[in-house]
């Protein structure tokens, strides 16, 4: 079965992380991806994270589907080809800072003249205008000014930063939706566009009415921990032999079910309990009985007792759980690929299933311009041209 993006040709000029992840997932729904690397610093997530006998790990999963050209887009030679290869796509994904494209004289302006229907995505730390456009923007500053680290951590700790990388992950989703909307736009319209978009704004626009609360009442959300304000008991519990355990009670039945099943039905009755908000008061009484129950009991028999009551908990998991998860086996969420370097190799799989094609992934993150002469033969430069270029430094 074909991609349901086959057909449309991504240009990934981007770098860490966003952009790359961005294309990454087009890549999976069928896209031509074709990466655009400097030839003398690729992308920096090449050498991020662990590696295995000098193999990135971060960079085999990143620039799956991708094929990789090295072009110097500072340079003439490497504008007129980047200008010829945008010439052919249907996408380019940057995130140079404001201006940069335009310095190159490679901006909107001039790919559009020669592809009207192309689409252009800028992604930044802040956007395309006002006083910070031009500051460097990197995942863990939009995780500070979005609002996420304050809301994050122990009531009476510091404010927390995610382990990962949140806002870069948010915003390739962002961005592959946006991308998606031009496409389907362009359909009606035969015209490009230009996407404009700062990290910091879907990692705000997925935390709650934060600013909302403060236009209207004047108050700021506190930070909770692993409990919630607007429920209880929401939390992590220890298990008797050693493990975590997660429980959710947004719904009321479901609070219900919970304190009936660790034996204290009678707490259903108590006027608080009626609602999110008023049993989040009660917290600390709730984590009492529910931590109580669960801490007497081994996490299976705490899952397969939650289960049989209709009741919601999760195992907390670390990578060695997931992998051996057979139900991330069943949807496909965990892949084996094969790898030329390392062999069969897990990694996540795609964003969602669909009866028109899933997520495929035909190899994994390739070496820095290993398809320079066959992406840019395609153009129809020639040998001696390619190797002109080169000698310019302008390709490799």
């Amino acid at each position: 079965m074909m991609g349901q993006l086959d057909g449309v040709r991504v240009i990934d000029a981007s770098t860490l992380f966003a952009g790359p992840l961005a294309a990454m997932h087009l890549g999976d729904l069928g896209a031509e991806v074709i990466k655009v690397e400097n030839p003398r610093r690729p992308d920096g997530s090449r050498g991020h994270g662990p590696s295995k006998d000098g193999h990135n790990l971060w960079w085999k999963t990143l620039g799956r589907n991708k094929r990789t050209v090295g072009i110097d887009l500072s340079t003439p030679g490497g504008q007129e080809v980047f200008t010829r290869l945008a010439a052919s796509a249907d996408i380019v994904i940057e995130n140079f800072r404001p201006d940069t494209l335009e310095k190159w004289g490679l901006g909107y302006d001039v790919l559009a003249a020669e592809n009207p229907g192309l689409i252009l995505a800028r992604i930044t730390g802040f956007g395309q205008v006002g006083p910070m456009r031009r500051r460097a923007g990197f995942g863990t500053l939009a995780e500070a000014m979005s609002g996420f680290a304050s809301l994050t951590g122990e009531p009476d700790g510091p404010p927390t930063l995610p382990a990962f990388g949140l806002a870069d992950g948010v915003t390739s989703l962002a961005a592959a939706f946006a991308l998606a909307t031009a496409l389907f736009t362009r359909e009606r319209t035969g015209r490009g566009q230009v996407i404009d978009l700062a990290i910091v704004e879907p990692l705000m626009a997925i935390l709650g009415p934060q600013v909302s609360r403060f236009d209207q009442v004047g108050t700021v959300q506190p930070r909770t921990g692993n409990r919630s304000s607007n429920n209880a008991p929401r939390n992590i519990y220890p298990t008797a032999d050693g493990s975590w355990v997660a429980v959710s009670t947004s719904s009321q039945s479901i609070a219900e079910r919970v304190l009936t099943l660790v034996g204290h039905p009678e707490v259903c009755q108590e006027p608080w309990f009626a609602a999110g908000a008023t049993r989040a008061e009660h917290a600390d009484e709730l984590d009492a009985l529910v931590g109580g129950w669960i801490a007497a009991r081994p996490r299976d028999v705490v899952i397969e007792e939650f289960t049989r009551a209709q009741a919601a908990i999760a195992p907390i998991y670390t990578a060695a759980d997931i992998v051996a998860e057979e139900q991330f086996a069943a949807i496909g969420a965990i892949r084996r690929v094969e790898d030329p370097d390392l062999g069969p190799l897990l990694m996540a799989g795609g964003l969602f299933r669909s009866t028109e094609g899933d997520a495929e992934i035909a190899f994994t993150g390739r070496p820095p311009g290993a398809d320079t002469d066959a992406v840019l033969g395609e153009l129809g430069l020639t040998g001696d041209e390619l190797a002109a270029l080169r000698t310019q430094g302008a390709v490799a």
